[in-house]
């Protein structure tokens, strides 16, 4: 399993889900753009073999939405022209091409078989053998602006783990002995949510030591939050400690098969007005089937005759089974027939990546399947007005790439996205590789004046491989951004894309400015987070608990994650700092970084000269954290210190510790050592050693460890105590004789190169210091998780967000349009929850007769020769009624009704530009167009927020 390239999806799906992934055949029938993009998925997610089937050749229509394809694939094999480019996205998962005919023998070879573009009666034929066999079988189809999705898993199909989220785990404040057991949960803790039947099981508990390590067993949750558990009479009294964690239950799914759910179907749905629709799609769905085995073909594009024949056959089906009695919606099927011969890219990747995910349900046993339709359609993407629908001469074949969009949407609109200029800022990670693919399947800005700008500061990492298709493994290292353009210009030579590495922010106004922005049509943002906050997480943590009383994980990672950065950042660049200025230290603030100051004595005790010294270092500041300093804290507060109130110290949340016996043998001293050891050497400019077995060897030659330095323990009042004026003397001397030496290194931590020591340092740190405490112990992928700020993510759901922000697209373009038809979605892939719904009308404000919302703007035209600053307070008084009592550029004030008579005239007889370079010391740069002011008013309220001031130049 390669770990970096996998490091995402790993922390949605989990190890073992996704070595089953890698043991998985998946068979997949129908290469047109909805089968290119389950293809693109599951290889980007590494299945282990993909086996590809469709005996049709290329047409023109395919390549509107299969962006393996191209005019050079015309006439060939769908399946084998796209082979090639699949095999390029992971080279670890076998793709072979089926040409022959789908046989029981060759169902056989698969756990699981995708169904893209069958003709009805071979998947039923299909599904019923796979059903008989116990092979997952999906069907997905898109049908211009409608698609849907079948499973079917089987009449007995377990699902190991069926949601997304980690079992629950809480810290135990008490237990008290009785019939039931009564568990009393620390309230320092994050709030958890048990339920009346949880199976749970216990650890780290001291006194009632037979609950721990017990078989799981359910528990009743009382009004408190309090747990009742088994009987605990007989147990030993409870002392400290200790931690219940939930146990996940796996679940069964039944489904029917293919035959059975086309004439009793269970849909996803969130209410009954939705199920009605899912009804009629299903309906619809077998209409076309049944139109296309009548002709041979699907409707033509925007024909009223055969979509009236699509809805007459709709009328003779056999009503559904199980559901009351729905007259079909006959406006809804004929809108569906009328635009049924299309293909498009952004329906492709909605259905292509929920089916993708459904199949990664399959073979791993993760989250809950579909039950067991689902129906999807974004019909309101067409015009409201009938009079604005295509007609059937606007959208017939042109032989051109975008026949499959212009059968749904017609040659005018596709001439319209041609001209369009879209700025994809933050730009070319996951979500803006699949937004570049759409705009260059779609065709928008594929004439001179129109075009992509791609801004994306980063460089492309192994990791972004499995998310991001356009990446290669020889990209790595190179820009995000110019590596993404050129890739989505071979998708279509037409685009026009250009690249930017610049940040968008004040420092780049003169490239991002008004004239760029004055070309640009819209910003698609394809962030998939938002800027992490630059203040460190330890704030939210006391300092003293973390050092001396921690109590829960994040406590024991924080602080590994803090030894790291004091230990081989922070003290190098102190001491670097030192000798570059050789300051004294006498007048250091002692109380402010004691922590600090104890980890740079520790670095200056000796100056290491051979990697033996480093490993002498690393074994005394294991002995210091783990043995010396827990011995310490015990001598000052012992297990039986008692509280002015009665209370034992070491009750709560506090965790009586346990010193470490040094052991090289043990998985977690050996690995502490060894990246300590190493980073220090790093830090000095010492060569390390990644030879494990010649550093066991080492260790064992070496002596007991020794202690580093002294711990700072404050008795009493358990924080870090000040630096005594003769300890800091001693450091004064230790800095002025290293400050002959050559400058440290500070090693700066990064969290995907497996071979730099970094997180093995910070996952034996974390490991050890739960072993001190009694924490249960945090994984190596938690950690990193953590420690790296890393976002879960997987292909399938950033496909899927791609395609639903591409049909937004669809609607802006079209022009002015009611909000109602625009949507805002939610999806959860793991537990199938898909939610669209109408945005929110934005708030309007008002001030006397004047009413906006937060997309207006006040605009004041350029004036000959300019305005002075009292012609354009005229000019919002007259225009827009408004008494300005203050004028702002940013935060400067340009003018004030409180200021005296005097500094008002002086100002208002100014030019507006020559206002503002005055106040501000800036000079407008040039090509500047417009000045970005604000204003507050006579007579407004306090809530009340202006519309900004655009003064144009």
């Amino acid at each position: 399993m390669d770990g970096e390239l996998y490091s995402r999806q790993l922390y949605v799906l989990g190890l073992p889900a996704m070595q089953r992934i890698r043991e998985a055949n998946v068979l997949l029938s129908g290469l047109q753009g909805l089968g290119a993009e389950v293809a693109k998925n599951l290889v980007l997610m590494g299945v282990g073999s993909l086996t590809l089937h469709d005996p049709q050749s290329t047409c023109w229509a395919d390549l509107s939405a299969q962006f393996f394809l191209s005019e050079e694939s015309l006439g060939r094999s769908r399946a084998e022209a796209s082979q090639a480019q699949l095999a390029q996205l992971n080279e670890a998962v076998q793709i072979s091409v089926h040409t022959g005919d789908i046989t029981d023998d060759l169902l056989l070879a698969f756990q699981v078989v995708v169904m893209t573009n069958s003709k009805l009666e071979e998947l039923l034929k299909v599904g019923t053998f796979c059903h008989e066999n116990r092979i997952c079988f999906l069907v997905a189809e898109t049908r211009g602006l409608v698609g849907r999705l079948f499973c079917d898993f089987g009449e007995d199909f377990t699902v190991e783990d069926p949601t997304e989220v980690e079992p629950m785990t809480a810290g135990i404040q008490d237990i008290s002995r009785g019939l039931p057991g009564i568990v009393t949960l620390r309230q320092d803790t994050k709030r958890q949510f048990f339920y009346d039947g949880d199976l749970v099981i216990f650890s780290g508990i001291e006194g009632m030591v037979e609950l721990n390590g017990g078989s799981p067993q359910p528990v009743r949750v009382q009004k408190d939050g309090s747990l009742e558990i088994e009987d605990t009479t007989a147990f030993s009294p409870y002392l400290r400690g200790g931690v219940v964690t939930e146990v996940k239950r796996s679940k069964t799914v039944r489904h029917k098969s293919l035959d059975k759910a086309l004439l009793q179907p269970r849909v996803v749905a969130q209410n009954t007005q939705e199920v009605q629709r899912a009804h009629c799609l299903h309906q619809a769905f077998h209409a076309l089937h049944k139109f296309q085995k009548l002709h041979g073909r699907l409707p033509k594009p925007w024909d009223p005759v055969d979509a009236e024949t699509v809805v007459r056959l709709a009328r003779d089906l056999e009503p559904l089974k199980g559901t009351k009695e729905e007259s079909l919606d006959e406006a809804l099927l004929r809108t569906i027939a009328l635009s049924s011969a299309g293909s498009l890219s952004p329906m492709a990747a909605v259905l292509g990546g929920v089916a993708a995910q459904e199949v990664l349900k399959a073979v791993s046993g993760k989250f809950m399947p579909l039950d067991q339709w689902l129906y999807f359609d974004a019909l309101e993407c067409l015009p409201e007005d009938e009079e604005l629908l295509p007609n059937p001469e606007d959208c017939h074949p042109r032989n051109c790439r975008y026949d499959g969009q212009i059968a749904v949407f017609g040659a005018g609109f596709q001439e319209k996205l041609s001209y369009q200029h879209y700025l994809l800022q933050v730009g070319a990670g996951a979500i803006g590789c699949e937004m570049l693919k759409g705009f260059a399947l779609m065709g928008l800005g594929v004439r001179a004046n129109g075009g992509v700008t791609v801004a994306d500061m980063d460089h492309i990492e192994r990791s972004n491989l499995s998310r991001q298709f356009l990446f290669r493994p020889q990209d790595i290292g190179s820009p995000k951004a110019e590596v993404a353009a050129g890739a989505a210009q071979r998708l279509n030579p037409d685009l026009q894309v250009t690249s930017w590495t610049y940040p968008l922010d004040p420092t780049t106004e003169h490239i991002y400015g008004d004239n760029f922005f004055s070309k640009v049509d819209g910003v698609v943002a394809a962030l998939d987070s938002f800027e992490a906050p630059a203040a460190s997480e330890t704030a939210s943590y006391p300092l003293c608990t973390l050092r001396y009383f921690p109590s829960t994980a994040e406590h024991i990672l924080q602080w590994a994650r803090d030894e790291f950065e004091g230990l081989f950042r922070l003290s190098a660049e102190t001491i670097n700092g030192y000798q570059q200025t050789c300051t004294s230290l006498s007048g250091i603030d002692r109380t402010q970084t004691p922590t600090l100051l104890q980890q740079v004595m520790g670095v200056l005790k000796m100056r290491p000269r051979t990697w033996q010294d480093c490993v002498v270092w690393a074994l005394g500041h294991w002995q210091l954290c783990f043995h010396d300093g827990i011995v310490e804290l015990l001598r000052l507060f012992p297990s039986d210190k008692v509280l002015e109130d009665g209370t034992l110290f070491w009750s709560g949340s506090k965790r009586y510790p346990q010193p470490l016996q040094f052991d090289p043998n043990h998985d977690m001293h050996f690995l502490y050592v060894l990246a300590a050891a190493n980073l220090y050497a790093q830090m000095h400019g010492i060569t390390g050693s990644q030879d494990q077995p010649s550093f066991r060897k080492l260790l064992k030659q070496l002596p007991k460890p020794e202690s580093m330095h002294p711990d700072l323990i404050s008795d009493g009042t358990f924080t870090p105590a000040e630096f005594a004026p003769e300890q800091l003397k001693e450091l004064q001397e230790r800095l002025e004789d290293w400050s002959k030496g050559p400058p440290l290194k500070p090693v700066l931590f990064g969290k995907d190169d497996d071979s730099n020591f970094h997180m093995d340092f910070v996952v034996a740190a974390t490991d050890l210091r739960a072993q001190n405490y009694g924490i249960l112990p945090v994984n190596h992928a938690q950690i990193k998780q953590t420690v790296g700020q890393i976002i879960p993510a997987v292909a399938t759901s950033t496909t899927v967000v791609a395609g639903l922000l591409g049909l937004e697209l669809y609607k802006v373009v079209s022009g002015p349009r009611p909000l109602d038809t625009f949507r805002q979605s939610s999806l959860h892939l793991a537990e199938n929850d898909f939610i669209r719904a109408v945005p929110s009308a934005p708030a309007v404000q008002s001030f006397h007769h004047l009413t906006w919302t937060h997309w207006d703007r006040l605009k004041v035209p350029a004036g000959q020769p300019e305005r002075t600053l009292a012609s354009l307070l005229a000019h919002l008084q007259k225009e827009h009624g408004l008494k300005v009592k203050m004028l702002l550029s940013g935060q400067a004030v340009l003018y004030s009704a409180q200021w005296s008579l005097e500094k008002q005239t002086r100002c208002l007889c100014l030019r507006v530009t020559e206002l503002v370079q005055q106040v501000t010391g800036r000079k407008p740069e040039p090509g500047l167009r417009v000045l970005v002011l604000e204003l507050s008013c006579e007579g407004e309220e306090d809530e009340t927020a202006f519309p900004p001031l655009h003064y144009e130049l």
